[in-house]
């Protein structure tokens, strides 16, 4: 391996580092506790050396919130993966995502944090199989005969999310109405809005 390549691999373990760093200090004492000094404590750097990768904190967020967007696409594609029908996969895609917001809290309320319109969500992190995508490709099969406008699939989408966040917003403040209750509530709600794309 050369100079060139050992350094560039230097760098973009630095860069891992901070980016852990500052997810273990917003997992353990919350957002509002982040800042430059305290990933330095945690790496065993100067604080000014951490500039030299991120212009500033919101640099750092916006950085995590990217890596978020792409697991988030990895565990839906996944779950897409796993089914043969359309009516499936769009379920399968949504518990997906369910779960990937508690298994990911951090990231997943970082993603999340600012409002943003439906399809307008990931326009910073463009990726070919961002979740959102796969989930409205499956929306556009399941309603192909009606051929949707992308207006009308955008607005589905947002249907799904809409009710799926705000179910999962609830239980990140508290436990809502249990595991159980949870899981039929959602189901409940997907099994809803799918059968509506064909009526």
């Amino acid at each position: 391996m050369g100079s060139k390549e050992r350094i560039q691999r230097l760098k973009d373990e630095n860069r891992m580092k901070i980016l852990q760093a500052s997810l273990q200090i917003i997992r353990d004492e919350g957002l509002s506790s982040l800042s430059m000094r305290k990933i330095a404590d945690i790496i065993e750097y100067t604080a000014p050396m951490i500039y030299e990768y991120f212009a500033n904190k919101e640099a750092i967020l916006s950085e995590l919130a990217a890596i978020g967007y792409l697991k988030l696409a990895k565990k839906v594609k996944e779950a897409k993966e796993q089914e043969k029908t359309p009516e499936k996969q769009i379920e399968a895609m949504w518990l997906a995502y369910w779960q990937f917001s508690f298994d990911q809290k951090e990231l997943y309320q970082l993603m999340y944090g600012i409002g943003a319109p439906c399809c307008e969500m990931q326009k910073t992190f463009q990726c070919t199989d961002s979740h959102t995508k796969l989930i409205t490709d499956v929306i556009k099969e399941i309603m192909k005969d009606k051929k949707p406008s992308d207006e009308l699939i955008c607005r589905k989408y947002f249907t799904y999310w809409s009710i799926i966040h705000g179910l999962i917003s609830i239980n990140l403040v508290n436990k809502g109405n249990g595991d159980e209750t949870n899981q039929q509530v959602l189901k409940d709600a997907i099994h809803g809005i799918t059968r509506s794309l064909n009526n």
